[in-house]
């Protein structure tokens, strides 16, 4: 009986041994969560293609171990396997939560080295940067970055040596709190909806199902579906709708919303994608953007942030970025096309208004304060990690090295500081001209250079020295459907027209003056785009039949210098003969009709072809308040009358004529026939 007791006695000692040797050989090393893997073979990982089996055991926060038997490994990255310190992706039997509540229930993972980062901490600062700009939306408006991949800082462990300070992130795929859009039916009925949802990348490696784009040359790679699942005709579906994007991109129409490239973007993760780019200065940010379009939608979505561990001038290859715009200097790969968007004067409003919101709402001081709590977080653990991997050794592109962890920290902070004032200035500097709006006031149009009025000398439209002011030298600047004007003299009732003969082209068969006719606001030779130049209130003044540019002739300050119908080209904004100013006449407010006679009086203009007489048709013809003026197409006047007369056109011979008249602030013409 007693050696029995005592044997029992034994084999429980044995027991309680078992979990006391795990908790010493398995624990915390420093304030981080700790992870080790065991492969079966008790061999290192050599490959990034063939996983190979080993055991984990996690060890939380709390001290709690966790075990997962059979979790497959192997290595990832591209450059970054080359490292002595590598990256991994570890894979379960079954779907894990593996980092708890809100994160993904998902198989892989990744196991981050940042070796090139001596920081250790940039890609978890832009995963913050994700979600800042996220955040700040509106409660009906859709996140624009909606995935942001995981954060864990581990020490990591690999069959018992010690390998340095690790981050747990997510694999970027399709699957909830991932890239969360439809995933599609493997294999895909021929019924089945083709339209998404598909996960992209512009991968300069071009691994797995890529191609390149006919019209830019974006190397982009197919992601999801898988390359064993994915068919052909999801492969061509994705081809086609890039091709369709580059198209409207590179149109001569692809500043519409409607028809341009717009219609192909989300433009709220386009613009945020972007800022991050360049606010990061990440010069692999266009070499690897993701990019994905979700089921029956026509949209692509920009994001997730991803590998940011060479941004944030941490790349000797560049001297510095800290004064480099990305899309001037980075690698290629998505850059030509927000090199176009950079022309499109929507995007460059957008990205400048969007960057002052975040400015505005403190993202520098967020950035600034996530770096410190994230060093703080580290302290001990990076110890560890250098204490192995050495702190001022080069591993990958360091642009620096410090012999402090402290001073890359500051460096850091130093970057992001500097960075932000140089996008103020950077983007300010490229945000289009605001747009001329007119004020309810007649207008005079003076030479840039030379500060002398356009008006009139008889019909010719030429320089006029300003020694006497009369109405020949103003103008209303009467807006238009499209964004176009109708500019009409203020003497003559006549529109600014461009008469050129024949075909043309911006750059071809120009010289011909100017002149004004009977107005017709649906003759597009008197349709004028006014195109806003610089910061300094100078336009061009460009017809939208000829898309000539209109061109004091020669720059000449001399009186009757005539103006030219001329060459639309990139000298639009440096050319002062090409320039105007466009200056209000607060005192010749534009005719204000009586309460009696508003905009929203009841008349008609009549035409009685027995009699050959115009008149108006109203209750009170004579509380309109207006004389009208009859023209010819030439624009020689015919005559004029009040608004409660009778005008015969009895001796006039037959053709097409214009009434010209001014009511409710703004002027009108009716074409009729004789």
């Amino acid at each position: 009986m007693g050696f029995r007791r005592g044997l029992l006695l034994f084999f429980l000692a044995a027991l309680l041994l078992v979990p006391a040797t795990l908790c010493a050989q398995y624990r915390r090393l420093t304030n981080l969560p700790a992870l080790y893997l065991t492969t079966f073979d008790g061999g290192g990982i050599q490959s990034k293609t063939d996983y190979k089996y080993c055991r984990m055991r996690y060890v939380d926060e709390t001290d709690v171990l966790t075990f997962y038997d059979s979790v497959s490994v192997r290595g990832r990255g591209n450059s970054t396997w080359g490292l002595a310190k590598k990256p991994y992706r570890f894979k379960f039997l079954n779907k894990e939560k593996f980092l708890g509540k809100g994160y993904a229930n998902a198989k892989k993972w990744t196991l981050l080295a940042n070796a090139g980062d001596k920081t250790l901490i940039r890609n978890a600062l832009t995963s913050e940067m994700g979600l800042f700009c996220a955040a700040l939306r509106g409660p009906s408006e859709p996140k624009s970055l909606p995935f942001n991949p995981a954060v864990r800082f581990v020490d990591f462990t690999l069959n018992g040596v010690y390998q340095g300070t690790y981050q747990i992130s997510d694999q970027v795929e399709v699957r909830p709190h991932r890239v969360n859009i439809t995933e599609q039916a493997v294999p895909l009925a021929p019924g089945d909806d083709i339209s998404g949802g598909y996960l992209l990348e512009t991968d300069g490696f071009m691994d797995g199902n890529s191609f390149r784009t006919a019209i830019y040359d974006a190397p982009v790679r197919i992601h999801y579906p898988d390359d064993e699942d994915i068919l052909a005709r999801q492969t061509a579906y994705v081809k086609q709708y890039i091709a369709r994007f580059e198209s409207a991109l590179s149109s001569s129409s692809f500043t519409d919303p409607e028809t341009g490239y717009r219609a192909f973007v989300d433009t709220a993760s386009l613009v945020d994608w972007y800022i991050c780019t360049e606010l990061t200065a990440n010069v692999d940010g266009f070499y690897s953007t993701y990019f994905y379009k979700e089921c029956g939608d026509d949209r692509l979505f920009f994001g997730p942030l991803w590998d940011y561990d060479i941004a944030y001038n941490n790349d000797w290859r560049y001297s510095s970025t800290l004064r480099l715009l990305m899309s001037d200097e980075a690698y290629s790969g998505s850059k030509a096309w927000i090199q176009r968007m950079w022309q499109d004067p929507w995007f460059q409003r957008r990205v400048c208004d969007r960057y002052e919101e975040l400015l505005g709402a403190g993202i520098e001081d967020f950035l600034l304060a996530k770096t410190d709590s994230l060093a703080v977080l580290l302290s001990a653990s990076q110890a560890l990690n250098y204490q192995k991997w050495g702190i001022d050794v080069r591993m990958y592109h360091e642009l620096v090295l410090y012999s402090s962890y402290s001073s890359y920290v500051a460096d850091l902070k130093s970057f992001i500081r500097t960075r932000c004032a140089f996008l103020s200035e950077a983007f300010e500097g490229r945000r289009p001209p605001e747009p001329f709006v007119p004020e309810d006031c007649y207008y005079r149009i003076l030479g840039s250079a030379t500060g002398i009025p356009v008006g009139l000398s008889g019909t010719a439209v030429v320089q006029l020295t300003p020694a006497t002011v009369d109405e020949s030298r103003f103008w209303e600047m009467q807006p238009l459907p499209d964004g176009r004007f109708f500019l009409v003299n203020a003497a003559t009732s006549l529109a600014l027209t461009d008469p050129t003969q024949g075909e043309t082209t911006p750059t071809t068969n120009v010289g011909t003056p100017l002149a004004v006719a009977a107005p017709d606001a649906d003759d597009p030779r008197q349709q004028w785009e006014i195109v806003p130049q610089g910061r300094e209130g100078r336009f061009n003044l460009l017809n939208v039949h000829t898309q000539h540019i209109a061109n004091l002739s020669g720059g000449s300050y001399a009186e009757g210098t005539p103006l030219l119908s001329y060459t639309n080209d990139g000298r639009n904004a440096t050319s002062s003969n090409r320039l105007f100013l466009l200056e209000p006449d607060r005192d010749r407010p534009l005719s204000v009709a009586s309460p009696r006679a508003s905009e929203s009086a009841d008349y008609a203009l009549a035409y009685d072809p027995f009699t050959c007489e115009l008149h108006f048709g109203a209750d009170d013809a004579a509380a309109l308040g207006f004389t009208a003026r009859v023209f010819d197409l030439s624009g020689r006047p015919v005559g004029s009358f009040r608004s409660d007369e009778r005008f015969s056109m009895a001796s006039m011979p037959a053709g097409v004529y214009v009434v010209v008249w001014q009511h409710g602030g703004r002027t009108h013409s009716v074409k009729f026939g004789r």
